[in-house]
């Protein structure tokens, strides 16, 4: 792969970022509104995690096996949407949180790693999308698992960036809200509502 075959990869990512925050991102803002967004770095851990085996699924062929069945993409769709209507309508109804010295609430890490994880995996599109993208900047005639370890781990490493970056702007902007527990839980719940919005409004169809 050479440098300028990598700069053009850059461009075309940054591009597919400079969009409107989807589920993940919204999730991202949420939680950190909630709980700090130091805290809800297990949030994007589990983002990163999904996003990481959807890329070796794309790496093994396995895009193939899912673009050809348009129901199971929608199983895995319509299963994540069900996820965060859940945990929107839970902490639309929660107690206002008792917030820690450090303006977080007793969420477990593991719990907000599974948030990010779900949101991530719940669009299996995404393993085409990285199908569809990676062999574009792919030299054919070189080893091709370095240059997809390449090409991953730039992706994962810009989109980690710009989810702290959503997370901490989201704190920074937003966070005198942790006075009013009460509305913070609304706009909190609302927001992961609004995540389920996104993501039921994607397009699984793969014809």
């Amino acid at each position: 792969m050479t440098l300028d075959i990598y700069l053009a990869y850059l461009a075309v990512v940054a591009i597919f970022f400079a969009t409107p925050p989807g589920p993940s991102q919204v999730l991202m803002i949420s939680n950190s509104l909630r709980h700090g967004w130091k805290r809800s770095a297990a949030t994007i851990a589990g983002d990163l995690t999904a996003n990481s085996l959807q890329m070796m699924a794309a790496g093994f062929g396995l895009a193939v096996l899912i673009s050809n069945s348009a129901a199971t993409m929608n199983v895995i769709k319509w299963l994540g949407v069900a996820y965060l209507v859940y945990i929107g309508i839970k902490t639309l109804r929660a107690a206002p949180p008792s917030l820690e010295r450090d303006g977080t609430s007793g969420t477990s890490a593991r719990r907000l790693f599974f948030q990010g994880f779900a949101t991530s995996a719940s669009n299996p599109k995404a393993v085409l999308f990285f199908a569809a993208l990676f062999p574009q900047f792919i030299d054919p005639l070189l080893p091709i698992w370095p240059q997809l370890l390449i090409l991953g781990s730039t992706y994962l490493i810009i989109d980690g960036v710009l989810l702290v970056v959503w997370g901490a702007g989201a704190e920074q902007a937003l966070g005198k809200l942790r006075q009013n527990a009460r509305l913070l839980n609304r706009i909190s719940g609302g927001m992961m509502m609004g995540a389920a919005g996104l993501l039921a409004t994607k397009n699984m169809d793969v014809h």
